[in-house]
């Protein structure tokens, strides 16, 4: 693989044996670095430091999901961005029957990059230009990553999990704050999941979600 130090081979290393990945999947999670690396100048997906640790800042950040739901083949990403997590999920999802993910994005530039790296790794991905809480998926998890604080996202993820979606958004270090919050106007069977990426990071799961009916 084409990476640019001994640190960064050292950390690919280390999330192939974390995630116990394949050397397909590898060549194909190195091949959307290096698309993200050269389509970043143009469109400013992230930012230039969080190439440098691309692999446990998102490689594994967005990968550790599937832990969480190793069965779940359905997936949806609002906000989707660069493509974190979907597209890691996808390539890691790729030989299985059946996989899916849908990538909720509302900029068209964005969706541009998306559906270059879809068709250049040939990805079990869909591209979707709108906005996630007009788009009723039917899906098995729904995920975010860096999208909005909780309470909001939950209005973004409402119509999948109202169909039966598993929620499971990363968070940081206000994961907790953000959960509290939302509890005042939504009744959740939800709990904090430690991240393996980032020891102030959380995974939110949230198995179901309905509003507070106030008077």
């Amino acid at each position: 693989m084409p990476l640019d130090s001994d640190l960064q081979v050292a950390e690919a290393v280390a999330f192939q044996a974390a995630m116990d990945a394949t050397d397909a999947q590898m060549r194909d999670l190195d091949g959307y670095r290096l698309l993200l690396e050269d389509w970043n100048g143009r469109l400013n997906l992230v930012g230039p430091s969080a190439l440098a640790s691309f692999w446990p800042r998102h490689a594994l950040d967005s990968a550790q999901l599937l832990r969480l739901a190793p069965d779940a083949l359905r997936w949806a990403d609002l906000g989707t961005g660069a493509g974190l997590p979907g597209l890691i999920l996808a390539i890691m999802l790729k030989t299985r029957p059946g996989a899916r993910i849908h990538l909720v994005e509302t900029l068209a530039k964005r969706c541009r990059f998306l559906e270059a790296v879809v068709q250049a790794l040939d990805l079990p991905a869909e591209v979707i230009n709108g906005r996630a809480e007009a788009i009723p998926l039917a899906v098995d998890v729904v995920t975010a990553r860096a999208v909005a604080a909780l309470p909001r996202l939950l209005t973004f993820a409402h119509p999948c999990l109202k169909a039966g979606a598993v929620g499971l958004f990363l968070k940081g270090r206000t994961a907790q704050a953000e959960l509290d919050e939302a509890r005042l106007d939504w009744r959740l069977d939800a709990e904090l999941i430690q991240s393996l990426s980032d020891p102030d990071g959380r995974i939110v799961e949230i198995r179901s979600a309905y509003r507070v009916q106030r008077r």
